[in-house]
């Protein structure tokens, strides 16, 4: 087996293939998103993590357009707001970053960003990501922060004839916020997880168990937490804009954890520290 670098991808369940590590923009300003994707991109990050609430869509684009990367080697996801979790609002949104993505072609990925807007807004919002995708507009759908009912939900309505596959599952997930249900259900059916705040929003960087890994491994907090989401299959989306730390999110590369580490980094904590829409029983 080839050893993993920034350049190594998952399959995903629509052909496609998705980079191992993304650059996450979420409050990124968009005075500096251009910046620092650009600094991504030249440090070797091929998946750029935008969304259109976060109101930089067009400068992640941008900064995809001036690396001079080949298009077909950089991919970009998006997302659906959750203001626009209906049939026509969806499909409102996607036309609206597909126009802030015309400099690039296409887009890679679009999820939806939570399950608000009811059932009838959810499943409407899908039938527009499928119907988008098979209009060669978006190359693969998926969703973010689901709970286990809204995606067997959603299941049941791809399986009553709706069509589309769910590519993707986005989800805060890191030592302190495991999520194993969620998991095991995506696990189950092949389609890749992603980590957004791998880092714990940096809440946890003094915690002795990570220290102590920090000491025997010879690396940063950060690094050991990037590690370990790698390790459990997972695609992590660390987020910085500071050029020193996109830099040292992705040496990550040349050391393993050992399963005593893993082992070690199974904490019994479950403490989001973003919103958590997946268990929110309002939804």
């Amino acid at each position: 087996m080839a050893p993993l670098s920034l350049q190594s991808t998952q399959k995903m369940v629509s052909g496609y293939e998705i980079p191992i590590v993304g650059f996450g923009v979420y409050q990124t300003p968009p005075d500096v998103t251009e910046k620092v994707t650009l600094k991504a991109l030249e440090t070797g990050y091929r998946h750029v993590d935008s969304a259109r609430y976060y109101a930089n869509e067009a400068e992640c684009v941008e900064a995809i357009r001036k690396s001079g990367i080949d298009r077909s080697k950089v991919f970009y996801t998006t997302k659906v707001p959750v203001t626009h979790m209906s049939y026509e609002k969806a499909k409102e949104a996607i036309e609206a970053s597909l126009a802030a993505a015309a400099g690039i072609s296409y887009i890679d990925l679009v999820l939806l960003h939570a399950p608000y807007g009811g059932k009838e807004g959810r499943l409407g919002a899908w039938r527009a990501l499928v119907e988008a995708q098979k209009a060669g507009k978006i190359r693969s759908i998926g969703v973010s922060n689901y709970g286990i009912n809204h995606l067997n939900e959603l299941e049941e309505y791809i399986n009553g004839g709706v069509g589309g596959q769910i590519s993707v599952g986005q989800y805060e997930i890191h030592p302190w916020c495991p999520r194993e249900d969620i998991v095991d259900w995506f696990k189950k059916r092949n389609i890749v997880v992603e980590a957004y705040s791998p880092l714990v929003q940096a809440t946890r960087m003094n915690e002795p168990v990570l220290q102590s890994l920090v000491k025997k491994n010879n690396k940063s907090p950060a690094q050991i937490l990037i590690r370990w989401s790698l390790q459990k299959g997972y695609v992590p989306l660390p987020k910085s804009v500071t050029d020193s730390r996109i830099i040292e999110n992705t040496q990550v590369f040349d050391f393993e954890l050992s399963q005593e580490d893993m082992n070690n980094l199974e904490t019994g904590v479950d403490a989001p520290v973003c919103w958590d829409p997946a268990r929110d029983s309002r939804l």
